[in-house]
């Protein structure tokens, strides 16, 4: 486990489409490991990390196809779907209000 798992804590797993499902009224939230940007973001949402459906577009392809149709054809992450609404590496106290809320 590497110090970032360790300090942020690593996301579980799940699946592109019950992510999605579940963003309509909540947060998913789309990343990969070693991205600066996502650590960033998982750091500062580790209290509420359980509220957010996490997907790794490395281990997920229809995960890692959505990013790219959101982002016009690039793999940016994180992307973060809030309420149905895609969002590419938002500030992370937006995020951070959606899961708290």
């Amino acid at each position: 486990m590497g110090v970032l798992d360790m300090v942020a804590g690593r996301p579980v797993g799940t699946p592109h489409d019950e992510a999605l499902a579940h963003a309509g009224h909540g947060v998913a939230i789309y990343w990969r490991p070693g991205c600066p940007y996502t650590a960033r973001l998982r750091i500062a949402v580790r209290a509420h990390r359980q509220q957010a459906r996490w997907v790794n577009i490395w281990e997920d392809q229809a995960g890692r196809a959505f990013v790219a149709s959101v982002n016009g054809g690039d793999e940016t992450v994180p992307t973060v779907v809030i309420d149905g609404v895609p969002h590419t590496n938002p500030e992370p106290a937006l995020v951070k209000a959606a899961l708290s809320r």
